[in-house]
């Protein structure tokens, strides 16, 4: 049986102001559980929207947790309020980098999948700005560690991404090539991009200095 669960966010906090996360919604698998995968919506959506969407789809083996992200201001849209993983100032590699936001986003996806059954495989995937939070959520994976340097204890089979971009690609070839760990892990990762009619399939470490789809 399938059916969407709506349950209440954590709170966060980034640059100073306490944010918390609107409603989750689930939908259960048909089949048998074998995946996990946490769905992350664009900007100025919610969880619910997609779910639906989800469980249209012939997956039956798959777990879908959608959550919706807090509202907050964003800085792209002048300051006006809208659900938003984290803040946005400017849709370029140039931009700044809210890793605050980024890290409350990643941990709170963390923390959905942290309760899941140790046996089935656990991944995270999203649309535009979602789908940035999850290629954020793979280099945390790749370090063992949010930007913020806490343990990252969440082992990631997959990770998908939508029309989305890489948050803070300028520093990641550093970090990623500091430490062989890293870079072992980076190596082996399962990660899909799509954009339109296009499908890129990235083994982590060829594309982590820049992806821009």
């Amino acid at each position: 049986m399938s059916f969407n669960s709506p349950t209440t966010g954590s709170g966060s906090r980034t640059s100073g102001r306490a944010l918390e996360f609107g409603r989750t919604h689930v939908v259960r698998p048909k089949g048998k559980h074998q995946a996990t995968i946490v769905w992350l919506h664009g900007l100025g959506d919610n969880g619910s929207s997609w779910s639906q969407l989800l469980e249209s789809l012939p997956l039956p083996n798959i777990k879908w947790i959608c959550p919706t992200a807090p509202t907050r201001p964003v800085a792209i849209f002048g300051g006006f309020p809208c659900t938003a993983w984290f803040d946005v100032g400017d849709l370029s590699e140039d931009g700044p980098d809210d890793v605050d936001g980024l890290d409350a986003s990643a941990a709170h996806v963390a923390n959905l999948l942290s309760t899941e059954p140790t046996d089935i495989k656990l991944g995270v995937g999203g649309f535009s700005m979602g789908a940035a939070i999850a290629l954020y959520s793979a280099t945390c994976c790749a370090q063992g560690k949010f930007g913020n340097g806490n343990p990252y204890r969440i082992n990631l089979s997959v990770v998908v991404g939508l029309s989305g971009w890489l948050p803070c690609s300028r520093s990641l070839r550093n970090k990623i090539e500091g430490s062989q760990e890293a870079m072992r892990r980076a190596a082996s990762f399962p990660l899909l991009l799509c954009h339109g009619r296009g499908i890129y399939i990235y083994i982590y470490h060829q594309a982590c200095s820049h992806i821009y789809i």
